[in-house]
């Protein structure tokens, strides 16, 4: 991926971060995916007081591109304080919709620290359609 469409995935994330709802444990998530289209779509993270039903940014910026009509994903960026990497069940879901894109991990605090990985990486032996 040249460094144009990381940029603008990049600032997506961060500026969709700073709309988090994240009352109660305070840590804003946010995320952009790249389509194979070539199209963006970001979310953050959604908590509820019910916490199992909280939805991680993600998954919010897959349901927005499915919604749109878009189910091959080849990049994913993911803003948050840290740089941490999505959580388990994000990565499931993310590879439903491109099991080898590039992870783009950026720290929010100081956004020039930026990882890149994969999917597959983060994710070995993904369960997939072909285990049904």
């Amino acid at each position: 991926m040249d460094k144009n469409p990381k940029q603008w995935l990049s600032t997506a994330a961060i500026e969709c971060r700073a709309r988090a709802h994240a009352p109660y444990s305070k840590f804003q998530v946010g995320a952009a995916l790249l389509t194979a289209s070539g199209e963006i779509f970001a979310g953050c993270n959604v908590e509820n007081a019910s916490y199992g039903l909280t939805i991680c940014a993600e998954r919010v910026a897959i349901g927005t591109a499915v919604a749109a009509g878009h189910k091959q994903i080849v990049a994913v960026a993911v803003a948050s304080s840290g740089g941490h990497s999505p959580c388990g069940a994000c990565r499931q879901v993310l590879s439903e919709f491109g099991p080898a894109m590039e992870v783009i991990l950026i720290d929010a605090d100081d956004p020039t620290k930026t990882r890149t990985t994969t999917l597959a990486a983060l994710l070995p032996e993904q369960f997939s359609s072909d285990a049904l």
